[in-house]
């Protein structure tokens, strides 16, 4: 299988505008990409980090009423997935089905991404799983 490269971890919160300064505050991350709304994910998105080999964080806010992330919120929200990078996408979603993930959601193009594409899936270890296509 080709390489899963480490891209972000997701953080659902409520309000984007809100949760940056805080990030900024707190721990000292930088707004480094969006936000994006991306009416295909009903989310909005926008990516934080601290400088080159820092973990990027990716703050997701519901877009509209049944955004995938309410459940989360519901639950007090926080980490709720990690992301890989993949250079063929198709085979990274055959490899890990094989391996008993479900996949979730087919590739469809994502705002945040350049419009590339992103898929999820959700492990036997209940691990949300995003990849995007290199």
């Amino acid at each position: 299988m080709d390489k899963f490269t480490f891209h972000h971890v997701g953080v659902a919160v409520r309000n984007l505008q809100e949760a940056i300064p805080s990030y900024k505050s707190l721990f000292g991350y930088e707004l480094v990409s969006g936000p994006f709304d991306d009416p295909i994910q009903n989310v909005s998105v926008c990516f934080l980090s601290r400088g080159k080999g820092d973990t990027v964080i990716e703050l997701v806010a519901p877009l509209g009423p049944n955004s995938p992330i309410d459940r989360t919120l519901r639950k007090g929200g926080g980490t709720y997935h990690v992301c890989y990078q993949v250079p063929d996408i198709n085979a990274a979603i055959a490899h890990l089905v094989e391996r008993g993930s479900l996949l979730v959601s087919s590739p469809v193009p994502a705002i945040a991404f350049e419009n590339r594409e992103i898929a999820w899936l959700m492990t036997e270890t209940d691990l949300l799983v995003e990849l995007v296509q290199a």
